[in-house]
């Protein structure tokens, strides 16, 4: 494989681009030692040293790093170790060592979604938060079900109290602020009239 480009990064890393499109990043001592540098030959099983010896072991630190501050989906996790610079094998490898502690867990982590946004979102918005988090709409349902106990129209009525809404005395311009505040909360139209008005 020949390296293509040696990007270098902050921290003292640089980015490695070979050509059969694999990326990964190094320390400048590390990609010195293989002797990596652009327009270099980098052997397969250098490579493949590479990843067994320093990319796979550190992919999984980082991501039991990842997880040690705050419950996140296999999805979510991928993404920060894609960004990190691992590439898709080795990312693998980690999420399969990771899963085997049974660390990442969809469910538990929308359930603690739920608990904690239920008082301010709408059931609908916290289904949109979760999806864009990578959960499956199958799990956020069944969670959804479990856990959200909030009744919409109370809630409305307490973020309305919240936000120094007053009903009575309201302009069309305030009514229509709060329109827009709670419509961006996932609450149907249906429902934020009703208290509205």
């Amino acid at each position: 494989m020949e390296v293509k480009s040696l990007v270098k990064l902050t921290k003292g890393r640089a980015k490695i681009c070979l050509d059969n499109g694999a990326d990964f990043v190094l320390y400048k001592k590390e990609y010195e030692a293989y002797g990596i540098e652009e327009g270099a030959y980098l052997p397969e099983e250098k490579y493949q040293e590479i990843c067994q010896e320093i990319l796979i072991p550190r992919c999984k630190k980082r991501g039991l790093n990842l997880l040690e501050k705050q419950d996140r989906t296999e999805k979510n996790l991928r993404d920060k170790l894609s960004e990190g610079g691992y590439p898709e094998a080795v990312i693998d490898i980690a999420i399969d060592y990771i899963n085997s502690f049974g660390y990442i867990d969809d469910a538990r982590m929308a359930a603690s979604h739920i608990r904690f946004y239920q008082d301010t979102r709408s059931r609908q918005r916290l289904k949109q938060d979760l999806l864009s988090k990578g959960v499956s709409s199958e799990v956020i349902e069944r969670v959804l079900d479990e856990e959200y106990t909030a009744d919409e129209q109370e809630l409305i009525k307490s973020l309305l109290i919240k936000k120094g809404y007053d009903s009575e005395d309201a302009t069309y311009e305030q009514r229509a602020k709060m329109y827009r505040f709670l419509m961006s909360r996932g609450f149907s139209s249906d429902s934020i009239n009703r208290v509205l008005n």
